[in-house]
């Protein structure tokens, strides 16, 4: 059924880049970008989803679609049910951290003797990176000494900005904060502290300062970065996602440029600006982040898709970046991508390690039915390799349930 459906994608009429013909190709209206495309063709950044700042440093680099679901509102989108889903966990205390997340009602937007800005107890350093839909910006704490990478908004600009017939940009940060005050996990980011004055158009995110790079910062083709690390930050990815699904979590956008890494080489998943969250495993969506080349097969047609299929997709996606420093399916266009990710057969090397091989073409299935699942990745013989089962990280929520027993056992 799915080779039929791929097949009657050959024949779809793809116009601009508003209606390829996918019913979630719409981009949603945001600030003129650097890589402003004409006619069909877009940049390889937009493609690839790379960080591109805005002059003004708002940036929006979701490139958030949605299907709708018919103009009727019959239908509650993902997103509110996930905005009801994660109220209910938070008014009921069901959250996964030991210490809830700090709020701040107050803004003080000050400068320190040298010059510096201050909001709050927090001194600017410098800018570090543009997140969806917002400037991240290293401040060290003048309480503890830390450094804290912190995530800056105007709220009029993520109220006017469009996402879904019904959504603003506001909607997609909020429900990252509520999905990450639920959240702690040595391989994901880590939300400290959230500040959102009333009286002020000034919204921040304090998260954990990760002293590093991003997963492939530095390991442009043709190289990639070998097997040994490849399998090292697998481990890790695979470890935050599998956390993730067993919490009935989608992060929607797995790449490397949402993957950083410490000093000491430990992966961390991060940006949740497009997540989902469900009561329990029915993971259908048919909102789609929307980044093409880590898009999966059926999310690049007309239908709706399982979230944790697609997460997984995009797992394999980027450990083929990392072994290969190149994507596996890469157009041109927007529209020659998603026909050759729908469409074209996975090429890879014959002389390359006979495991991996298997690895990469069990998470690059096309059939979301017979990909393979995360939980068969982390026992998979090329990731066990020489270190061992990936380590079971035994969450706070189970934790008091189990009191006796330590936050961290292999499977």
């Amino acid at each position: 059924m799915f080779n039929k459906i791929c097949t009657l994608a050959r024949g779809i009429k793809m116009g601009c880049c508003g209606c390829f013909g996918f019913a979630f190709a719409r981009i949603p209206k945001r600030p003129a970008r650097p890589y402003a495309h004409i006619g069909n063709h877009m940049s390889q950044k937009f493609l690839q989803n790379e960080e591109v700042e805005d002059e003004d440093d708002y940036s929006y680099n979701g490139d958030v679609t949605d299907t709708g679901d018919g103009g009727d509102g019959e239908k509650r989108s993902p997103t509110k049910r996930s905005e009801e889903i994660l109220l209910y966990r938070t008014q009921h205390g069901l959250i996964c951290r030991e210490f809830p997340v700090k709020e701040t009602r107050t803004v003080i937007r000050l400068e320190d003797e040298n010059g510096n800005k201050m909001v709050n107890e927090y001194v600017r350093e410098c800018k570090i990176g543009s997140g969806s839909y917002g400037k991240v910006v290293l401040y060290q704490s003048s309480d503890d000494g830390k450094h804290y990478a912190i995530k800056a908004f105007h709220k009029s600009y993520l109220l006017k900005l469009q996402v879904a017939p019904c959504e603003t940009a506001m909607t997609d940060v909020l429900r990252e904060v509520l999905i990450m005050k639920m959240l702690e996990h040595p391989n994901i980011v880590n939300l400290i502290e959230v500040i959102d004055d009333p009286t002020t158009d000034y919204f921040y995110m304090v998260l954990e300062y990760v002293e590093g790079k991003l997963v492939c910062e530095g390991s442009g083709p043709p190289d990639g970065l070998g097997e040994n690390k490849a399998r090292n930050y697998l481990r890790d990815i695979v470890s935050g996602l599998k956390y993730l699904h067993s919490h009935n979590i989608v992060h929607g956008d797995i790449k490397p440029d949402n993957l950083l890494v410490t000093a000491t080489g430990t992966v961390k998943i991060c940006d949740f600006s497009v997540g989902q969250v469900f009561e329990d495993d029915d993971d259908e969506l048919r909102r789609s982040p929307g980044t093409p080349v880590f898009t999966a097969p059926e999310c690049c047609l007309d239908l709706t898709y399982r979230g944790k299929a697609a997460d997984t997709w995009a797992v394999g996606v980027t450990l083929y970046y990392m072994l290969f420093g190149k994507y596996p399916f890469l157009g041109d266009t927007v529209q020659d991508t998603y026909d050759k990710i729908v469409n074209d057969p996975l090429s890879l090397p014959n002389c390359m390690n006979p495991l991996l091989k298997n690895l990469i073409e069990g998470l690059l299935c096309k059939d979301p039915m017979q990909r393979m699942k995360l939980e068969a990745v982390a026992e998979h013989a090329w990731v066990i390799g020489e270190e061992g089962p990936i380590p079971q990280y035994l969450c706070w929520c189970k934790h008091k349930v189990f009191p006796g027993k330590g936050l961290m056992e292999t499977e």
